[in-house]
C-alpha cells in the first residue's frame, strides 16, 4: 500500500488549499478514505472521511469550510480547504480507513503534508 500526499504549504488566514492523496496497492474503490491532522503534543484527529458511496464525515471544526471528495478512476482522494484559520495548522495525513466506514482509521498512512496558516 502506498499513499502519496501533496498540496500542503503556507497560506494566509482566509485562504484555500487542496490536498491530494494518490493511492495504490489495495482496492481503493471499496475502501473508505480519510484525512487526519496532527499537531505537536496531540493525537491525530479525523478531519474528514469518505466512504465508497461518497458518504462524508467532517469534524465539527471544519464543517462548512472543508470538503472531501474522491475520484476512483484516479485512485485519488482530495481535501478542499477553504476559509483557512490558524487553528487548521498541522500535518495532514491520508489514511486507508478500516473497511468501508469512517468510524476508525486503518493501518496505512501517508507520509504527511504540512499545512501552515499564518499571516
Amino acid at each position: 500500500v502506498q499513499l502519496v500526499e501533496s498540496g500542503g504549504g503556507l497560506v494566509q488566514p482566509g485562504g484555500s488549499l487542496r490536498l491530494s492523496c494518490a493511492a495504490s496497492g489495495f482496492d481503493f474503490e471499496i475502501n473508505a478514505m480519510g484525512w487526519y491532522r496532527q499537531v505537536p503534543g496531540k493525537q491525530r484527529e479525523l478531519v474528514a472521511g469518505i466512504t465508497s458511496r461518497d458518504e462524508q464525515t467532517l469534524a465539527d471544526s471544519v464543517k462548512g469550510r472543508f470538503t472531501i471528495s474522491r475520484v476512483n478512476a484516479k485512485r485519488t482522494v482530495y481535501l478542499q480547504m477553504n476559509s483557512l484559520k490558524p487553528a487548521d495548522t498541522g500535518v495532514y495525513y491520508c489514511n486507508v480507513m478500516y473497511g468501508d466506514t469512517t468510524s476508525r482509521p486503518g493501518a496505512y498512512w501517508g507520509q504527511g503534508t504540512q499545512v501552515t496558516v499564518s499571516s
